[in-house]
């Protein structure tokens, strides 16, 4: 029995439009408008950055977990006197109408704005480091120039809303995503690495 040798009919329209808007080009080339020249190109500005980084030990995915809870403790302490007076309040149309905040979750917005304000100031002004990453010894570093921005500090901060996600799935990405980069990591283009004694 012989095979049979025709190409099916999608495949042949495919064919078929490519060899349409070949001759309509006048060109075999891709369809990508042409080069230009001087400052109109397309350059990656951050490609010797990455290059100077290669090597670096990264920070693990426990050293970081016991960072973050580090950090978290102290946002406790700090939101500490919020907690007493939830708890403080006389009675249920106090607690209803005072400021609301649960230990478990940070969901209020003030709860919210200290915990982003931490993370993002405190990152950002102590050189990627913060109070649980500097017990740790670890930092965070920029991948794109060789300090770190307010800006990714504040993206990185936003980012742990990301990772929380499902379960905290972002985070555990750390483990085995290219250069142990969480999700957070990866919105503001940073990396996690030990400190270098």
């Amino acid at each position: 029995m012989q095979k049979n040798k025709h190409i099916s009919l999608p495949v042949l329209k495919v064919i078929k439009l490519r060899r349409f808007s070949l001759k309509k080009n006048g060109s075999e080339k891709n369809n990508l408008p042409e080069r230009k020249s001087g400052n109109d190109k397309f350059h990656v500005s951050h490609l010797d950055r990455l290059r100077s980084l290669d090597g670096f030990p990264l920070a693990g995915f426990r050293t970081r977990s016991m960072a973050f809870g580090i950090d978290l403790m102290v946002i406790a302490i700090m939101l500490f006197p919020a907690i007493l007076k939830v708890a403080g309040a006389a009675t249920e149309t106090d607690l209803q109408t005072g400021f609301h905040l649960s230990f478990e979750s940070l969901d209020d917005l003030f709860g919210a704005a200290i915990t982003l304000t931490y993370f993002s100031l405190l990152t950002f002004m102590f050189n990627g480091q913060t109070i649980g990453k500097r017990m740790m010894k670890i930092r965070v570093i920029s991948l794109k120039s060789e300090k770190l921005t307010l800006w990714q500090s504040f993206e990185r901060s936003l980012g742990y809303g990301a990772s929380a996600l499902e379960a905290g799935f972002g985070f555990f990405q750390a483990i085995f995503y290219a250069n142990k980069q969480a999700v957070h990591d990866r919105i503001a283009e940073t990396a996690v690495i030990k400190v270098r004694k």
